[in-house]
């Protein structure tokens, strides 16, 4: 990122939601972008609201007055803390709407919204906010759940070779700018069971497996070679089975702060994608996930 960047981060005043903007006003310092600090109140509750009590009460005036307060005391904290830029702004409505139109209006780099509740109810509330968002948006979204105690040090960076596989990459690189970068390549060896069923000796099936292995690595040099990585800025890392369990996996083996993936990968339509490797590293990992919404043309 540069200077005229800006990071977007949506908080509710609950503690997932500081841990997040705290991650966004690091991110925000260590890129050199400026920080937005946005508060959505829910329209639905509003319009009861007004329906109750007729428009402008004095009960909605202090709510939005209290809401407000609190929302500048945040960013007033993160700027005394940080030493980055911060606005505010409080709106109302549809959560996952408000945060997708400021992001655009605001032309922002990257969204950030913190990850709430564990197991089941994880998946609930990622199933509908960051879940929306990821369908909605075309800005990089940031789900925190870890405590951002220091910069990134691990991303671990999900490459399908696909063409989001590229700009996953560098968008790595624009939020975790000084992490080591893990490239993680998932291979399987193509109708195994049937070349088995077919009987395929298990030397030949053996063989065709060192090769994936070997194409996967090879493939994975020369995307760091095309995104411009240096030795000793990524390292490469292959694993053979199914990629949702292999990347949650591998987070927790190689101790990783941060799992990026690309939004589409070589899924055939979005919905498949979040319906099963994004959601499945959101739900069960316990590292920050990015989920990059470029491609190459």
């Amino acid at each position: 990122m540069t200077a005229h960047n800006l990071v977007l981060a949506a908080t509710d005043f609950s503690p997932a939601a500081r841990h997040a903007a705290e991650r966004a006003a690091r991110v925000a310092h260590e890129t050199g972008a400026a920080l937005s600090l946005l508060h959505v109140l829910p329209g639905g509750s509003l319009a009861e609201l007004r329906q109750w009590l007729g428009a402008g009460h004095v009960l909605e005036q202090q709510l939005h007055a209290d809401t407000l307060a609190q929302l500048q005391q945040a960013a007033q904290a993160l700027q005394l803390e940080r030493g980055v830029p911060v606005t505010t702004l409080q709106t109302s409505g549809v959560a996952f709407e408000e945060i997708s139109r400021e992001a655009e209006r605001q032309d922002a780099a990257v969204m950030v919204l913190g990850a709430r509740g564990m197991g089941f109810m994880r998946r609930l509330v990622l199933g509908s906010t960051s879940d929306r968002l990821l369908r909605r948006s075309t800005r990089p979204l940031l789900v925190v759940r870890q405590i951002p105690h220091e910069p990134y040090r691990r991303a671990l960076v999900a490459i399908d070779f696909s063409p989001w596989s590229s700009a996953a990459v560098q968008s790595a690189r624009r939020v975790a700018p000084s992490a080591r970068l893990l490239l993680f390549s998932v291979f399987q060896v193509p109708f195994e069971d049937k070349l088995h069923f077919a009987g395929v000796d298990a030397a030949t099936i053996e063989h065709y497996r060192r090769q994936a292995r070997a194409q996967a690595l090879q493939r994975l040099h020369a995307l760091a070679q095309r995104s411009g990585l240096k030795a000793g800025e990524w390292e490469p890392q292959v694993a053979e089975g199914d990629a949702s369990m292999r990347i949650v996996e591998t987070e927790h083996a190689l101790d990783s702060d941060l799992v990026v993936l690309g939004k589409h990968g070589q899924s055939a339509t979005e919905e498949l994608l979040l319906g099963s490797v994004t959601k499945h590293v959101l739900a069960e990992g316990s590292a920050d996930v990015l989920v990059s919404t470029a491609r190459e043309p």
